[in-house]
């Protein structure tokens, strides 16, 4: 195998390091070194892989294992200042960070056959995806215009995502009615994920379907089809783009955090680290909330500009104050905001991190002017992120504005339909129906929250409330009893603990808790 990267010629079968014409001079183990980096060019090795796999594992001082770094550095024109080819990563390891190229036979002399190699991209350290070319199968060749707009639109819109590194239109569509291998074709773009699709056209009503494909093993994320009618063909692309979006994100995400969850400890990254406190998060326990917080402050610990993961884990104390969790609420609410404060200045415009510490600000800090202000900025950058509509709905119940809260649950609903957490969408549409006297609406909704998850406590708080208000006592009373089974705490006085800003929301919430036989 010859590996081809920078004006260097790295040839495994002759042992050769050649840059240009001349053969670099180069040690047996540093060869082996640097060999074995760019073999597996898209982890972190750590100290012991090298050990193992170069010594055999035998026992080897720092020093020497420094020294060949430093050899396979000085080989390739790089150094441990610049780090340009072969990064350090402070306490995982290394890795071998190049752009290469493979070629697994060498030129032939004499016959103008040269191979030429295709640059091989390295893996970005966050989800990466590209968008195919979607099939039109429909009988009308026009409708092939729709198509390639669908895909515009749906690769415009993931593209206001700072979580996610997306293939450009123009790359996209150079595989454009060619067969596709899928696997050759995430290498070749350097992306663990495609989404590919079709559109077909039947009189007046279209449908798209859409597919998620795991790059790396061919094995399908996520599949569905989108119907819709022709009248207005500019706004039925822009919705099909949305719901296709909305409907993949979670199963993207739940994709990102089985693969960290595999991931060897050893060879964890920043992002690993931040995928696994999600996963953490989405457990809803006392435990889980500990160990969510330790690993977003390992991924901040090995990378201090991940400011996602610094909105994420001051958001962790919005989980464990609304369970009751919270053990000292001036120091968490300090470290919470903390959080919050260096996430911003990291990266103001990422609209995940403002739709985060929008709901910090809302919730824990009890400013939700501030949260809503974020919320919005958050939805102007990008208008299909789900968790901004989310967290502005319950800025706007804080605040009182309960019809404007219902329209961006509703959107947020509507954005990602097959979302495992659909059940905190739900519970806010059930607080603002509840403050707006429409007390069955806020029943329904809050016990379709409960059906999805039993122990989330305003879920369980405002079926309490909904039941105590429509003159279901008994069934109140036992409503009652669960919620103060998930929080032994709940007092009619905590109600001041949170920010809503309506004396007559406050006054209404209070009375219902007292006819339920919350305690004052």
């Amino acid at each position: 195998m010859r590996y081809l990267f920078d004006d260097f010629e790295f040839d495994t079968d002759r042992r050769e390091l050649r840059r240009g014409s001349d053969v670099v001079a180069i040690a047996p183990k540093v060869f082996d070194l640097l060999d074995f980096l760019i073999r597996n060019r898209e982890r972190v090795v750590g100290k012991d892989d090298l050990i193992d796999a170069i010594w055999g594992g035998r026992s080897v001082s720092d020093t020497a294992l420094t020294t060949r770094l430093n050899g396979a550095r000085a080989a390739i024109g790089d150094s441990g200042q610049e780090q340009r080819l072969i990064k350090t990563l402070p306490r995982k390891g290394f890795r071998f960070v190049g752009v290469v190229a493979e070629a697994r036979q060498a030129p032939v002399a004499g016959d103008g056959q040269i191979e030429h190699a295709r640059p091989v991209p390295a893996f970005p350290d966050k989800p990466s995806i590209a968008v195919l070319p979607f099939q039109n199968l429909s009988d009308d060749p026009e409708q092939e215009y729709f198509a390639d707009g669908v895909v515009e639109d749906i690769i415009t819109a993931l593209s206001r995502s700072k979580s996610l590194f997306v293939i450009s239109r123009n790359s996209s569509f150079s595989y454009k009615a060619k067969a596709i291998d899928i696997k050759r074709v995430g290498r070749e773009l350097g992306v663990r994920y495609l989404l590919e699709g079709s559109v077909r056209k039947v009189e007046k009503r279209i449908r798209v379907t859409g597919q998620l494909i795991d790059a790396s093993t061919d094995m399908h994320v996520w599949a569905d089809k989108f119907d819709g009618d022709l009248e207005d063909i500019f706004d039925l692309q822009d919705r099909l783009a949305g719901s296709v979006i909305g409907a993949m994100f979670p199963k993207l995400e739940r994709a990102e955090i089985e693969r960290a969850r595999r991931k060897p400890t050893e060879s964890l990254q920043a992002y690993d680290y931040y995928m696994r406190s999600k996963f953490s998060i989405y457990q809803w326990t006392r435990e889980g909330s500990v160990e969510a917080l330790r690993m977003s402050k390992l991924a901040i610990s090995l990378d201090p500009a991940f400011a996602v993961a610094h909105a994420s884990a001051a958001n962790i104390f919005g989980q464990r104050k609304g369970f009751g969790w919270i053990e000292d609420a001036e120091k968490e609410r300090a470290e919470s905001r903390q959080l919050a404060e260096r996430a911003i200045q990291l990266d103001p415009d990422d609209p995940v991190v403002l739709a985060h510490v929008a709901e910090v600000y809302s919730y824990v800090l009890e400013e939700p002017e501030t949260g809503s202000a974020l919320a919005a900025r958050a939805i102007a950058l990008d208008p299909n992120l789900a968790l901004a509509r989310l967290w502005a709905g319950w800025a706007k119940v804080y605040l009182g504005a309960h019809d404007a809260a219902i329209e961006q649950f509703s959107a947020a609903i509507r954005l990602s339909p097959i979302d495992p957490h659909l059940f905190v969408p739900q519970t806010g549409m059930a607080f603002a129906h509840f403050f707006s006297g429409r007390y069955d609406q806020a029943l329904a909704q809050a016990t379709t929250a409960i059906q999805r998850q039993p122990n989330f406590p305003g879920a369980q708080r405002i079926r309490m409330s909904s039941l105590a208000m429509t003159g279901r006592i008994s069934e109140a009373r036992l409503a009652c009893e669960a919620a103060l089974q998930i929080d032994p705490t709940l007092r009619i006085s905590s109600i001041n603990k949170a920010p809503f800003r309506r004396a007559e929301d406050v006054k209404k919430l209070s009375q219902a808790w007292a006819i339920a036989g919350v305690p004052e």
